[in-house]
């Protein structure tokens, strides 16, 4: 008979552990996001930064051997270096900086003022009022920005309407004089017509203290009632949301206690609201830091540059004048801006009460 092997015994392979697993497994779904944002943002992200570092003139493509490389030099004009490039971006810099200053708080005080009318128990017709509220919001921004074009010209319905009540109303989008300046000018208390050479003789980058103290134009004006109007819908609707998440009780806790209308709102209501208002602010900080196509299609940054924006800036230096590195570089400095004050916005509002902090980690 013939001798027969003992058979040997396989052993196992390592197995892998279930967390191991598991992770495989969630990187495996979230793998074709991660490459669709990589070759779509991310990728795009970082070719822009390099077109930032060079003197494309939008020829040719702007990795080839023969494009200019010039470090920071576009970062450094927009700063540092007197010129034109540094007076246009500082300008439309305090431009966007009013603009925020009034359109932020406005459009958050108007859109929780009509989340409350709309939230009223005793309104009627609620359904209405929500869809009459928010429908500027989801009509096309152009056809607004064309329709306010025609309200606001020299023969439109506004002028029309101040007319009927002897006064003379202004060229909306033709007069550049600033608000501020109008204002200390109808006070008695400055010329504007001579300012002070204090103001006018010195300041911070390149610009003089008297333009950095213009407030917003008369034509940014009009731009401003616009957004608000236009965007105070959608704003309401989160107002509202959060506003119908309140548990009744509370409200009727403060009503048994004595508490006033205004006492509940300011201790009830409003502190339930703070994760609301922070998104509310948080996108509308966001949304007028890139305001274009209003400027686009209403001023296209005139007159004397006084509705210039970064965003609008970018654009024009780019797709219109040919310096694509500046251009681009102009876009990276105003994600910085962006971020910087979303962070500080956040650091702001954050809870100051450390129970409170542990309670929710």
């Amino acid at each position: 008979m013939a001798d027969t092997a003992p058979a040997r015994a396989t052993r196992p392979g390592p197995r892998l552990s279930a967390a191991v697993r598991e992770n495989i497994a969630g990187w495996l779904f979230v793998a074709p996001v991660v490459v669709i944002l990589g070759l779509f943002m991310l990728l795009p992200i970082l070719m822009a930064m390099w077109v930032s570092l060079t003197d494309w003139n939008g020829q040719g493509s702007p990795f080839r051997s023969g494009v200019p490389f010039v470090g920071t030099e576009n970062y450094t004009r927009l700063f540092t270096e007197d010129g034109l490039a540094r007076q246009d971006f500082m300008t439309s810099v305090r431009n966007n900086f009013y603009y925020v200053a009034i359109v932020v708080p406005a459009q958050t005080v108007l859109a929780l003022g009509l989340a409350l009318i709309v939230n009223a128990r005793m309104l009627k017709g609620k359904t209405f009022f929500r869809a009459a509220f928010f429908f500027p919001s989801v009509t096309s921004s152009v056809a607004i920005s064309v329709v306010f074009l025609f309200i606001f010209a020299n023969s439109g319905a506004v002028t029309s309407l101040l007319k009927l009540f002897g006064i003379d109303g202004p060229q909306w989008f033709s007069d550049s004089r600033g608000v501020l300046h109008l204002l200390l000018g109808g006070l008695g208390l400055v010329d504007p017509a001579d300012p002070p050479a204090a103001l006018t003789d010195g300041g911070p980058f390149g610009l003089s203290w008297w333009e950095w103290l213009s407030g917003p134009s008369v034509a940014m004006c009009t731009i401003i009632m616009l957004v608000v109007w236009t965007t105070s819908g959608t704003f309401m609707l989160m107002f509202l949301a959060a506003l119908q998440d309140i548990p009744v009780t509370l409200e009727e806790a403060g009503m048994l206690d004595g508490a006033g209308r205004w006492q509940r709102f300011r201790h009830i209501t409003l502190p339930l609201l703070k994760p609301t208002l922070f998104l509310v602010l948080t996108l509308g900080l966001i949304a007028t830091w890139q305001v274009f196509d209003q400027v686009y299609v209403m001023s296209q940054g005139n007159p004397a540059k006084t509705t210039l924006t970064p965003a609008f800036l970018s654009y024009q230096t780019a797709f219109r004048s040919f310096e694509y590195g500046s251009g681009t570089a102009i876009s990276f400095v105003l994600f910085a801006i962006i971020v910087v004050l979303a962070l500080v916005q956040r650091w702001i509002m954050r809870d100051r009460d450390p129970a409170r902090r542990t309670r929710r980690s």
